[in-house]
């Protein structure tokens, strides 16, 4: 079994921690019960027939688990996978090298996949349904096409914009896995099972106040536990109370709710530089200093949740509740 990764990987940011700290099988993966129970089936009848996984699309907000998720696919088949990020294809020569390196029912990861350009979803829509690439050789009158059979392997595609995927490359997925934003309940079992791997102490209240402000996702829980980590090292013994949690917490600014200094300065910035909204999201994202996309994709969607935030035609819109959360005037009165 071979792991192969083609720079940049899916996620150049993350260390070896990080990985550490990812489930290595369904079983260990916490939450998500209706797609790990229908995954289980699938997985079970494709070893069953020695048949290649149906393609899998994963879609949710960033850090619920769609990368863990591929790799566990990857170990229970017991394959290789190949690992790829959806901007890093620009040329037809890269798909066809990844596709014709793959081994019988390996595993081709590829992560933003909406952000495959035409061309590269065009070369990929027979190798998904028949297994074969087509190659052009020779230009105008002359050219030919020349086919390749490729063995049965398994595309599993994440996406946070499932609008943006075009609907020939979304109808080749056999199956479509939405993923949900976790429970306090599912993240302090998450929290607690990383600080057995990362060997630090940690109270069961503590455990429980870092799952409640990670915003309902894994990968901010982590991050939040390496850092209350740092702090009871430095300042303290090195166990996580609530007491070290909390302090910790305030340090990072991050309040009751999860939110972080950026999503208070975009509620506010709506709130009082345009009385509430509505306001484009250009707009937005000029007065925040902040790209589109990391608006749309990081910081909105886990406000939406909360109701503080609405999407209108017209623009974002501050939401009756998110005027009480923030006060008339924008100041916010719940830090922490």
């Amino acid at each position: 079994m071979s792991t192969q990764f083609l720079a940049p990987a899916v996620m150049p940011e993350e260390d070896d921690l990080e990985q550490s700290l990812r489930p290595r099988r369904l079983t260990e993966f916490v939450g998500q019960d209706r797609i790990k129970e229908q995954l289980a089936i699938s997985l079970d009848a494709a070893k069953g027939r020695d048949e290649a996984l149906d393609h899998v699309l994963l879609v949710g907000p960033p850090g619920l688990g769609k990368t863990s998720l591929a790799f566990i696919v990857r170990e229970e088949l017991g394959v290789g996978i190949r690992c790829v990020a959806g901007p890093a294809l620009e040329r037809k020569g890269d798909m066809a090298a990844i596709l014709t390196g793959l081994e019988r029912h390996d595993v081709l990861f590829v992560d933003e996949i909406h952000r495959l350009n035409r061309t590269i979803e065009e070369i990929l829509y027979p190798a998904l349904e028949d297994f074969r690439l087509d190659i052009i050789v020779g230009q105008g009158a002359a050219a030919r096409t020349l086919t390749l059979d490729l063995p049965p392997f398994t595309l599993v595609g994440a996406t946070t914009r499932t609008g943006l995927l075009t609907t020939p490359l979304r109808d080749r997925f056999g199956m479509t896995f939405r993923l949900e934003y976790y429970d306090p309940k599912e993240l302090g079992t998450i929290v607690r099972r990383s600080a057995r791997i990362l060997d630090v102490e940690i109270a069961e209240d503590a455990a429980d106040e870092i799952a409640r402000r990670s915003r309902g996702t894994p990968r901010i829980a982590n991050r939040i536990l390496r850092r209350v980590r740092d702090v009871a090292q430095v300042k303290h013994d090195g166990v996580i109370t609530n007491e070290v949690a909390r302090e910790a917490l305030q340090l990072l600014e991050v309040d009751g709710d999860g939110l972080e200094r950026i999503d208070r300065e975009l509620m506010k910035t709506i709130l009082v530089k345009f009385g509430g909204g509505p306001v484009g999201l250009s707009t937005l994202a000029v007065a925040l200093g902040e790209e589109q996309d990391t608006i749309e994709d990081v910081y909105e969607p886990y406000l939406l949740q909360l109701g503080f935030l609405q999407r209108t035609p017209r623009g974002r819109i501050i939401t009756e509740l998110g005027r009480e959360r923030f006060g008339a005037g924008g100041k916010d009165t719940q830090l922490f």
